[in-house]
């Protein structure tokens, strides 16, 4: 407990923490605006939780964990391999603790969707608690962590763990979103210089990028069938493997319809080859999960078997590498979800830095008309000045939000749901594995919607 008040000990900082955004920026930093200001506290809000999940997963930390009165008792009611049942609060205090504070960020941020739906622009007075009250918003959530250790366990957790694999689910698909929005965007600015420069040198450079994206997914593929498919086995990862492949190549001819061109001329096999690596990413993670140890070997004996020289005979096959055993002490992340914590850091800063203008992500979620997109042109309120200094954050939301911010704040409650999975290894395989590769297919879908989308809805604008 003392490393959550410790790390959330912002006392100091208590006046500027009653006002708003701008009163966080030192007199160096540039002037920025109000609706980037505000998604990097919360994003760093969030990054903080993950900190201090990941203390509470230090060996250290299981005997402090242990005085909290009636933390151990009730068990998990969750069968995890290779854990025995009567030793789960010895092994997986960490885990309890780390549901806890996700709890904790969860609800926050839920409670803030509910509260900030239709919010038009910053003159709304719930638009004042968004962008301002940190102090108490911190101390809101320092609060509700507290009070969820004292929760007694069993079905909570159970209960708890049904949820984070739905909202984990979920935030995989916004994870999607986000990654089409940026295709979209850095095709946009290839595109431009192209026309705008030399059209030869841009047009060999996308070719190079987009070559690049797709060599590194038939790598990725071929590392798969190499060490995560057997002869005599290992069916459901072959299958994996097979299906998505058909997909991707699928979803890449899509992409270069004639008729899909036609109304999205923009839309091409950059985009295409970034989805196909990341669903090659999903399909890797989603076979990591799996039980069967001769089937789910770990990176880093991948790596092993890669990089050491061959001394058998040249008639002699191979071993197939194969996982370590879970260590029963001590709770350090595996290479799999440690590149999901890596994926999802990325997607955080991204969505809390994005131009709002033009974005795939209002198109997709339909609150582009709900709100006046303002251009990076905008001037008002740039003049102003607070306290005779120039004002370090310029509110650029008068006239209309940058972006949703219930939508915004929902996102942040499954990216907390997302990380208390992640941290604590999705605890069962199977299910894990499911989740992750339907994600991978509903994902394709996704982009094959916003492909098709201007032929099916012909009544609405998407230039």
């Amino acid at each position: 407990m003392g490393a959550v008040l410790g790390v959330f000990s912002l006392a100091s900082w208590v006046p500027c923490l009653c006002s708003g955004a701008s009163c966080l920026l030192c007199s160096c930093c540039p002037n920025s605006k109000n609706s980037t200001v505000t998604r990097l506290i919360y994003a760093f809000i969030l990054l903080l939780g993950t900190v201090v999940s990941c203390i509470m997963l230090s060996g250290g930390m299981e005997s402090q964990l242990k005085k909290i009165p009636g933390f151990c008792e009730g068990g998990f009611k969750i069968k995890v391999a290779d854990i025995m049942a009567d030793k789960d609060c010895d092994v997986l205090v960490g885990y309890k603790a780390v549901y806890r504070i996700n709890f904790a960020l969860a609800v926050f941020f839920f409670v803030f969707f509910l509260l900030m739906l239709k919010v038009k622009t910053s003159k709304d007075p719930r638009a004042a608690v968004h962008n301002g009250f940190w102090f108490f918003k911190i101390a809101a959530i320092v609060g509700i962590m507290v009070g969820s250790f004292y929760i007694p366990g069993g079905h909570f957790t159970t209960a708890w763990f049904a949820i984070g694999m739905g909202g984990a689910f979920f935030f995989i698909l916004i994870q999607l979103v986000l990654l089409v929005d940026f295709a979209h965007s850095w095709n946009e600015s290839w595109v431009n210089r192209m026309e705008e420069g030399n059209p030869r040198f841009w047009y060999a450079a996308l070719l190079s990028l987009t070559s690049c994206f797709y060599i590194l997914s038939i790598v990725f593929v071929g590392l798969l069938y190499t060490y995560y498919t057997r002869p005599d086995g290992c069916t459901e990862n072959k299958f994996f493997i097979s299906i998505n492949l058909i997909l991707c190549v699928v979803v890449s001819i899509i992409s270069i319809h004639p008729k899909v061109q036609e109304h999205q001329p923009r839309s091409g096999l950059l985009q295409s080859s970034i989805i196909t690596l990341y669903t090659m990413y999903l399909t890797w993670s989603a076979m990591s999960n799996e039980p069967d140890r001769s089937c789910n070997p770990t990176l880093w004996s991948i790596i092993t078997h890669m990089t050491a020289p061959t001394l058998a005979p040249g008639n002699s096959t191979a071993p197939v590498p194969t996982s370590t055993p879970p260590s029963k002490s001590g709770h350090f992340l595996d290479t799999d979800n440690f590149i999901g914590l890596i994926v999802f850091v990325l997607c955080l800063l991204y969505s809390s830095i994005r131009n709002s203008n033009n974005s795939q992500v209002s198109k997709l979620t339909l609150s582009g008309s709900d709100s006046v997109i303002l251009g990076d042109a905008t001037t008002n309120g740039a003049g102003d000045e607070e306290d005779g200094q120039p004002r370090r954050v310029v509110d650029n939301e008068k006239e209309g939000v940058q972006y949703s911010y219930s939508f915004f704040h929902f996102m942040l409650c499954l990216a907390s749901l997302y990380i208390m999975m992640t941290l604590t290894s999705w605890y069962s395989k199977w299910p894990a594995v499911w989740v992750k590769i339907s994600s991978s297919w509903v994902c394709l879908l996704l982009y094959v919607w916003t492909l098709v989308a201007p032929l099916v809805l012909t009544n609405r604008d998407f230039s």
